[in-house]
């Protein structure tokens, strides 16, 4: 079975790799491709937030409502991009925001 693939930094990679996880550093405007590439070979992709910030956006829902693979945005090492809020977008979206 192929390998989880971590899109993301290098130091956060390094705890990836030791997980098991093949991990791909995208170079800056890369990282759309990066992830179509990742979700060709892979059961399971693990994307950054920073690196998920940097996605287009059409390509990044079409990914994460996709039945295969699993494709799931993880806290920044630094903690300098949060990953995205689902509840506060669920609640905006059902229009239960006051």
């Amino acid at each position: 079975m192929p390998a989880p693939v971590y899109l993301g930094d290098e130091v956060s990679g390094a705890g990836w790799r030791l997980a098991g996880a093949e991990v791909h550093t995208p170079a800056a405007g890369g990282e759309t491709a990066a992830l179509m590439a990742a979700c060709t070979r892979a059961p399971l992709v693990l994307l950054s937030a920073s690196v998920a910030r940097a996605v287009e956006v059409p390509v990044l829902h079409r990914a994460q409502l996709a039945l295969a693979p699993l494709v799931l945005v993880v806290p920044d090492l630094q903690g300098g991009t949060p990953p995205p809020d689902l509840a506060a977008r669920l609640r905006s979206q059902l229009g239960l925001d006051a």
